[in-house]
């Protein structure tokens, strides 16, 4: 990944749902259906799930760290969290990432984070400051690499700068929102940022919050909390997206769902989507994406069907 020395499956497995709105069995079960197809890359956050009655935060984290010491994985799953969002800690000043960090640890059980990641950008607090937090605790051994999320160019690029004259540990990768449906944002003077600098994308809401899943139809009810927020995109340039999904998946024996996650992770600087799911028959959709390789004719389709 990046400038680090991380290696990572294709597909990053997202730890949002967990203590959410999948118990801690299914959790369990996700997890294990996960790293036993080969996926390594498990991805959460502080603040998951902050946003749910009776929830703090932290829920995913103690899962997730639950899950690690009962099955002794640790040494074999790269563990990425966040900070800067939590109610409290959502800023990325040098205590607020200190206290945040060993609150982090202590959830998740360890001795010290794979990867990471400002979970937004903090426009009050001098870049210095931040990149001189995330270096104390790499010296420390607590955090191995550090990276970026929700930035824009500009404010990577001069974090970047910040930390190249300060001689301070740089960011080695960027999640942004981007996939088959919000390209955008990202593709041109983003990416170009991440290129330039040798960094990796980590994109979430790679399925466009369950849109490309395919589940999402005319005249389909579906019984989800983003039910919502994906039938946004059921628009005209959806529908194509859509049955250019459907093609793919029907030649290749694969849910569409695995098609988008494959797209994805072939496009530049992309090192793995991230995708969720509370169960394991929903993560059986997932999984070729682990695998499957598209032909440059599948790309060309895909790319142009959901071109805006």
């Amino acid at each position: 990944m990046g400038t680090s020395d991380l290696d990572v499956s294709r597909l990053s497995l997202g730890g949002n749902v967990f203590g959410w709105n999948a118990s801690e069995e299914q959790s369990f079960a996700v997890l294990d259906a996960y790293t036993a197809a080969g996926g390594n890359f498990v991805d959460t956050a502080d603040v998951y799930s902050a946003w749910a009655p009776g929830h703090s935060g932290g829920e995913s984290e103690t899962v997730i760290g639950r899950w690690l010491a009962k099955r002794g994985r640790r040494d074999d799953v790269v563990v990425a969290t966040k900070v800067g969002m939590l109610t409290g800690l959502d800023n990325l000043k040098a205590k607020t990432i200190q206290t945040a960090a060993e609150a982090s640890l202590r959830r998740l059980g360890v001795d010290h984070i794979d990867l990471y990641y400002a979970h937004k950008d903090d426009p009050s607090t001098p870049v210095e400051e931040t990149m001189a937090a995330f270096d104390a605790l790499v010296r420390a051994g607590k955090v191995r690499h550090v990276a970026a999320s929700n930035y824009s160019a500009a404010r990577l690029q001069e974090a970047l700068a910040a930390s190249e004259r300060e001689g301070l540990v740089k960011f080695v990768a960027l999640q942004p929102e981007y996939n088959l449906m919000e390209r955008a944002a990202y593709e041109g003077e983003l990416s170009a940022a991440v290129a330039d600098a040798g960094l990796s994308a980590v994109p979430y809401w790679g399925l466009a919050k369950g849109f490309l899943t395919g589940k999402y139809r005319p005249g389909v009810e579906v019984d989800s909390v983003r039910a919502a927020s994906a039938s946004q995109y059921l628009d005209e340039r959806g529908l194509a997206v859509l049955e250019a999904l459907d093609e793919v998946a029907e030649a290749r024996g694969v849910a569409p769902a695995a098609v988008a996650l494959a797209w994805l992770a072939d496009q530049p600087t992309v090192a793995a989507p991230i995708a969720s799911a509370r169960t394991p028959e929903q993560l059986a959709d997932l999984l070729p994406a682990l695998e499957l390789r598209l032909e440059a004719a599948e790309l060309e389709l895909l790319g142009k069907a959901s071109e805006v």
